[in-house]
Formats: C-alpha cells, structure tokens, sequence
C-alpha cells in the first residue's frame, strides 16, 4: 500500500524550476471530520465552511501561498478557458491559464483528472479540470492553443503533470460514454459487461498531441480509488466525501 502522510506531494516535473510552485493535496493533514477526513479543501461540499477554509489556508500555506493570491472557478464539466487576470473566484470555467506571477491557479478533483501545465519559454501556468466530458471535449488541447493565443507558449517549451484521478480499473462506463473515447484508451472487460476508461492515458496523449514532448509529461503513480486512504474519491465514497485540489503558479526569478 501506498502511504502519504503530506498534506501535499509535488510532481517532479516541475521540481527543477525553482521559481514554479505546483502540488496535489491529499486527504492528510486538516481538521474536517468524517466522511470529510481530514484535508477536505472543497469549497461545493455539505462540510462546515470555517472546516474548509481552515484546511485551505494549511494546504495554500504549506506552499508558501496566501489565499488572496488564488484562483478557482466553480467547474461545470465542460471547455471553456478563462485568462486570469487577478486572483479569486470565477464561474463556469473548467481550466484557467495565466502569464502573471503570484497567481496560483487551481482545480478541485475527487476522481476527475487535474493537469497542470509550465511553460518555462514564455513564463505562463495552465490548471486543467478535465473529467470524461472534459476529456471528450479535448479541453486539454485547447488549453495548450489557449495558452500559445494568449501568451505566445511554444508547446516544446511546455512541462505537464497529469494527476491523481480515477485509475482505468475502477472507471467503468456504459457503451454511450466509450463510444466518444478513442479504442487506445478504453477497454471491454467480458465480465462486468462495462468498458473501463483511462483518463490518465488519453489526457496524456491530447498533451502529445498538442505538441508537448511526451518526456516533459509528468504523470501521477496514484488512484483515487486505490488509494483512498489518502485521497478522496467520488465514486468510491458514493459522492459523500471531501475534495482535493491541484494548483500551480510561479514567482519571478530573482
């Protein structure tokens, strides 16, 4: 089994950029009770709100970050990108990109994948939300074009970290969601008549795709299903559970 004690682990992608801060919380750490033990960090849930915003500022502070300096939005499972120009919090956006220091970006997941993108050409920060839909709408790829519209970021100046999800195993679905999944990244297993989808795969290939060295792909070992014990999981806990977040940003080089 593996064990974190952490309220965070870093993707090691990113660990020889000294100016770039990005991590994943876990479920380790905060002071939510149960079925939100411990770390919960989401703002959507049923968990006392004074819970919450305390295990924030232990998560944000670990890092070094103030809570004014975050960026969230309210994800609603789709595509659209919204350019943060200031910190706070936003509506409907499902990946949030920027070019400005001391703005940290963040996505909630409990099972969806959260990936997280540096730019170290042009000096900018995506964080991707991307469950099946968002997956499906390759909101991926159109973060990296976002992010080259916006900002003028060279895909093979690009590192990412796709993070802790649901692993393929435990993500079974009915023929009307694997049909919108290309065949590399889906499976039929004969005896639970379901497919079984790899987020983790096919969001690394739409950063691929985009032009991403696949070497400059940093991808989670961890399930949120199979490691439960240390990260929430939606589905497992049948939705009654805590979230965690990811988030990434960069302060200017001294």
């Amino acid at each position: 089994m593996i064990v974190l004690e952490s309220l965070h682990q870093i993707p090691a992608v990113f660990q020889p950029f000294q100016s770039v801060i990005a991590a994943e919380s876990t479920r380790h750490g905060g002071i939510s009770p149960f079925p939100f033990s411990s770390l919960n960090v989401g703002l959507n849930t049923t968990d006392l709100p004074e819970h919450v915003e305390e295990n924030r500022r232990r998560f944000f502070s670990s890092l070094g970050i103030s809570p004014e300096q975050v960026a969230s939005s309210h994800q609603v499972h789709g595509d659209r990108i919204l350019t943060v120009q200031q910190a706070g919090r936003f509506e409907g956006y499902d990946a949030l990109i920027t070019n400005q220091p001391h703005h940290f970006l963040t996505v909630t997941v409990a099972d969806c994948t959260p990936i997280l993108i540096y730019d170290a050409g042009q000096q900018a920060v995506a964080a991707i939300h991307a469950g099946w839909r968002g997956t499906v709408a390759r909101i991926v790829e159109k973060t990296v074009q976002a992010m080259n519209d916006q900002f003028g970021s060279q895909p093979a100046a690009c590192f990412a970290y796709v993070g802790t999800c649901i692993d393929q195993d435990s993500f079974e679905v009915g023929d009307e969601v694997a049909e919108q999944f290309d065949e590399a990244h889906k499976a039929f297993d004969v005896e639970r008549q379901k497919f079984l989808i790899d987020l983790k795969a096919a969001n690394v290939a739409q950063l691929v795709n985009a032009g991403i060295p696949a070497s400059q792909v940093g991808v989670s070992p961890y399930s949120t299903v199979t490691h439960n014990r240390d990260f929430f999981s939606y589905r497992i806990e049948k939705g009654n559970t805590g979230r965690m977040v990811a988030v990434i940003g960069f302060r200017p080089a001294e």
